[in-house]
């Protein structure tokens, strides 16, 4: 690891953890790339994935951060690296414990409520804020809500979501299970986990988990799941396991789990996964002009969709709203005597 010390702020969206890491000022060396699509290649590697990529620098550090006993296997967190033009106020390379994500709605919001409290973009005590963020699969939009001094909500608008494969069969351990396709700046395939046996609830998180890796694993070649933007973006990147929950006067209201990358849960109810389901229920004429999406995640917690109105020539365009709190500052150091080194994975 090249730097002695690694400084972190932590916050939690809806549950789910996000360990900010500002490379420049961390005096971690710059990512190469003229773009946060290419640093993101570049964090990856050579001959790498998103899910395994290659011993590097700067993997090392990511890897120091999500493993035991600084991190845990649920942990998700961002280097902050530049942006690909003035248009934006920072970019992020995502990472997770298996290694590197193109899209990321909580940590989108996590973000957008660390650069007001940080002082990197201007808000007013009262009002909304925007905080314009490079991802590698686009320019997404943090929208803080502001009142009385205190970041109260954050609104993700996320690149346009589309739909690309309906009631694809899949064969599981659980049985046989029909799957939806949708891309929200990473590919999520839905699957209705009654359809399994299954509900969504702590208890059944195992069975949910295996369901999850199955699916994934068995759509790895599906034509619906390639991206016209290239192996970056193609690919299941999560699993939406839902449910229904009697709606609500102003929409749907729904329950998932989302299993990503190899089995991660996601504790919040997934931002960019709801851009997904919005794009299905859209299509499905479940969610109309007007209408939200209330979504629950498997610890209770919420986050309320929405489609906006217009056409758009590359998909849906979708926000979703939650919250976003600070936990903790850190300052992360690896002894050279110790033996666990960067840690370990349980």
């Amino acid at each position: 690891m090249t730097a002695a010390a690694v400084r972190t702020v932590d916050y939690h969206t809806a549950g789910e953890p996000f360990r900010i890491v500002d490379v420049a000022a961390a005096g971690l060396p710059p990512v190469p790339g003229d773009t946060v699509a290419e640093r993101c290649a570049t964090a990856i590697g050579p001959g790498g994935s998103g899910t395994a990529p290659r011993r590097s620098p700067l993997d090392d550090v990511r890897r120091l951060l999500v493993q035991e006993p600084r991190g845990h296997a649920g942990m998700y967190g961002g280097f902050v690296v530049p942006p690909d033009d003035d248009g934006a106020h920072f970019g992020v390379l995502f990472w997770h414990k298996d290694g590197y994500s193109t899209a990321c709605g909580h940590g989108t919001m996590a973000l957008g409520a660390w650069a007001v409290a940080a002082g990197r973009v201007a808000a007013p005590d009262d009002g909304d804020a925007q905080v314009r963020i490079d991802v590698p699969s686009g320019r997404v939009t943090a929208t803080v809500h502001r009142s009385g001094g205190r970041t109260t909500g954050v609104t993700f608008r996320n690149v346009p979501a589309r739909v690309s494969a309906r009631k694809v069969p899949v064969a599981t351990t659980l049985g046989m299970a029909e799957v939806d396709l949708a891309h929200a700046g990473a590919c999520y395939a839905s699957v209705a986990a009654r359809d399994l046996g299954l509900e969504v609830s702590r208890a059944a998180l195992p069975e949910l988990v295996r369901a999850g890796q199955e699916i994934r694993a068995a759509l790895a070649s599906h034509p619906g799941t390639w991206h016209p933007g290239g192996p970056l973006l193609s690919g299941v990147y999560g699993v939406v396991l839902h449910e229904e929950l009697p709606d609500t006067p102003f929409g749907p209201h729904q329950r998932n789990v989302t299993v990503f990358a190899d089995g991660q849960i996601d504790r919040s109810p997934c931002g960019s996964g709801t851009s997904a389901r919005l794009a299905l229920l859209v299509e499905d004429g479940r969610l109309g002009a007007g209408e939200d999406l209330l979504h629950e995640s498997v610890v209770g917690t919420v986050f309320t969709g929405r489609a906006l109105p217009g056409p758009s020539p590359d998909g849906l365009v979708t926000e979703v709203t939650g919250t976003a709190y600070r936990t903790g500052e850190h300052t992360f150091v690896r002894d050279p005597q110790d033996a666990l080194g960067a840690g370990f994975l349980l």
